[in-house]
Order: structure tokens, then C-alpha cells, then sequence
């Protein structure tokens, strides 16, 4: 191998779902090694939306997730729909999940939400709302709950807010100065 970096020599890929795939990869770190079998979840981009209503509380969902095999309270978020923008996707599943309307979209940055495991972006913003829709209908199973910043905060330190790629995007927020705890 000429360059240093490591070389892939193999990569297979099976389809479990609409929404993930396996990833095995072999990988060769040193020329006339054998190569190390190393997988992953491939799927979609993410978005993760950090909003706050026109009454500066922030929208936050409670579902149940199974993979948990609990409820959980997180930011409203999403996978980016093949061919779509991820700042459309945080409009659309805003709306989707809160009822609220985005009148304007901050991004705040993509990062990768585990490098070991997954090999998709979070893509997090800040959306300021509008007024929410008055036909709004929470889906099946989801619950919509307005929270202040100290709220919120109270909800992360008890341990009832516990998703780290939301953890994430609120520390970006706060970072941007577009939230305060």
C-alpha cells in the first residue's frame, strides 16, 4: 500500500429495512495483513430541531422507542427523505411532529452522531415557529409537550431527556446563543 491511510477491500451491503442497512467492510490497515471485518447501520441523514414558539418555549415529543424499549422525551427530529435538503426535512417534520410552522431555519451544524457504529450525519437547527396550526393532530403514540429552558434543563439533569444526538444539538443552540439554560 503506498498511501498510509487504510485501504477497503471489500464492502457488502444488505438491506433490513426501508430505513437501515448492514454495512460489513473488510479493511487492510497495513499492506500484506490480513484485512479486519468491521460493520455498520447504514441509513439516512438525520435532523434533529432545537425550536422555540413564538411564546419562547421549545417543543419537545415523548414516544416510545423500541429499540430502548421505553418512552422518551426528545427535540422533534427525523431521517432527510432520499433527494431531500435536510433544512426542508426540519420544516417538514417540525410540522409534522409539533404542528408548528418554521418561520426561520438556523442551521447549527452536521457532525456524525457515532463514529463507530453508524454511518450517517445529524444535521441540528434552530427554528424559530410560527403560531401552530389550529388543525394540528399529534400522530398516533406521540406526545407534544411546550417546555421552558429551565424546564427543559430539569428534564436533562433528572435523566428524562436523554438522547445524545439532541443533547448535541441543544449544546450547539446554546453555543450559537440561540438558547440559554
Amino acid at each position: 500500500m503506498s498511501k498510509k491511510e487504510p485501504k477497503i477491500t471489500a464492502r457488502r451491503r444488505t438491506k433490513i429495512s426501508p430505513w437501515f442497512e448492514v454495512i460489513e467492510r473488510e479493511v487492510e490497515f497495513a499492506a500484506g495483513e490480513a484485512p479486519q471485518r468491521y460493520h455498520a447501520v447504514g441509513q439516512n441523514d438525520y435532523v434533529a430541531i432545537v425550536a422555540f414558539t413564538p411564546s419562547g418555549q421549545i417543543p419537545i415529543v415523548r414516544q416510545y422507542r423500541p429499540a430502548v424499549e421505553a418512552f422518551t422525551w426528545e427535540l422533534p427530529a427525523g431521517l432527510v427523505d432520499d433527494g431531500e435538503e435536510p433544512a426542508e426535512c426540519c420544516r417538514r417534520e417540525l410540522l409534522e411532529e409539533t404542528g408548528y410552522p418554521a418561520r426561520a431555519v438556523h442551521a447549527l451544524g452536521t457532525a456524525y452522531p457515532c463514529t463507530g457504529r453508524l454511518s450517517n450525519r445529524v444535521h441540528s437547527f434552530f427554528i424559530e415557529t410560527g403560531e401552530r396550526t389550529k388543525t394540528f393532530e399529534p400522530e398516533a403514540g406521540l406526545t407534544v409537550r411546550l417546555v421552558s429552558p429551565p424546564e427543559l434543563d430539569g428534564l436533562i439533569k433528572s435523566g428524562e431527556f436523554t438522547s445524545q444526538t439532541h443533547l448535541g444539538a441543544l449544546l450547539l443552540a446554546t453555543l450559537r446563543s440561540f438558547v440559554k439554560f
